[in-house]
């Protein structure tokens, strides 16, 4: 007779390793913008662009919004559900806060006549290097979105709460990502 003992070794949830693949892909994505971006400006023809003003404020918005997200996360352990929902929706805010600055940025660049097209290569990698990035912010508010909904309705507690640990993986992985492309344009310039 053999006999054979099961141990139990935790699962890793395949939603967890499909995010950590796109992310993955995105890192990819943008590696290769910033390397084109290099190459690019060794061939000359490039100007320096200087942040405006709300492209300072939106990282400080986003950089908060990750300390808020880990609020939401500290408060689902504790089964403390009223801080969860308010943490979520202050993320939230903070999210929206962030795209709107961003638009605001954009709105200052044009009024210093940097535009994406029919100007430099530099204007035009830099337009398309941060509107990527604003296009991932989208579906990391709708993320936050859903998230704060089922937050609402109280669908998360201290042993289920992986769609929000989810939300937090995604939206930690923009927050870095944007730090990584402002210090990366700032210094490339």
């Amino acid at each position: 007779m053999n006999i054979t003992l099961e141990t139990s070794k935790p699962k890793i949830a395949t939603e967890k390793i499909l995010l950590w693949l796109a992310m993955a892909t995105m890192v990819m994505l943008f590696a290769g913008l910033t390397s084109g971006l290099v190459v690019r400006q060794a061939e000359g023809n490039w100007i320096t662009i200087v942040f405006p003003t709300p492209f300072y404020f939106s990282t400080a918005f986003i950089l908060l919004s990750s300390l808020t997200m880990g609020m939401a996360i500290s408060a689902v352990k504790k089964n403390n559900f009223s801080s969860v929902k308010t943490w979520l929706i202050v993320t939230l805010g903070l999210g929206l806060a962030f795209v709107f600055s961003q638009f605001l940025g954009y709105n200052a660049l044009v009024h210093q006549g940097v535009f994406f097209t029919g100007g430099t290569a530099s204007a035009s990698f830099f337009y398309a290097i941060t509107a990527l990035h604003l296009a991932h912010m989208a579906g990391g508010i709708l993320a936050l979105m859903f998230t704060s909904g089922k937050s609402i309705m109280e669908k998360y507690n201290s042993t289920n709460y992986l769609g929000m640990q989810l939300c937090s993986t995604f939206w930690h992985f923009l927050g870095g990502l944007w730090i990584y492309l402002f210090l990366f344009l700032s210094l490339a310039g």
